[in-house]
């Protein structure tokens, strides 16, 4: 398969294939006499591995860690159930500090709606936030 029917039947830019094969995720093809790209049908396959463990939050040298196992014959479910716990708890940290971040923001848009506009003459400090401590 050339290079843009591996991207038609993956919804992949040629772009991103060439660097997918350039950091190792995709194996170097074969080259066709005339120097193209030939890919076997098998790529395709490997492609919708990576944007599926991507779609589902993992890096790309996460990826890559697990597809190393996989070419070694190797299983590689305990550790990609490890990445996947570590990536969860990852967002669960990100998750909290937003969640207390949209409560430090709500604080100072009730505490602002409850100013009048006429008291903040110091050109210095914003009385939203200056008292918000």
């Amino acid at each position: 398969m050339r290079i843009g029917e591996v991207g038609e039947a993956t919804g992949v830019t040629t772009k991103t294939l060439r660097f997918y094969e350039s950091i190792g995720l995709l194996p170097a093809p074969e080259r066709t006499p005339s120097g193209y790209r030939d890919y076997s049908p098998e790529v395709t396959e490997r492609v919708q591995f990576i944007r599926d463990a991507q779609s589902a939050g993992l890096t790309l040298a996460e990826v890559t860690s697990v597809l190393e196992l996989k070419d070694a014959g190797n299983r590689s479910c305990e550790h990609t159930l490890a990445l996947v716990a570590r990536r969860l708890a990852e967002i669960d940290d990100k998750i909290a500090a937003l969640e207390e971040t949209r409560r430090r923001l709500a604080d100072l848009a009730r505490r602002g709606n409850g100013l009048d506009p006429i008291d903040c003459t110091d050109p210095h400090r914003c009385q939203v936030i200056e008292h918000s401590h």
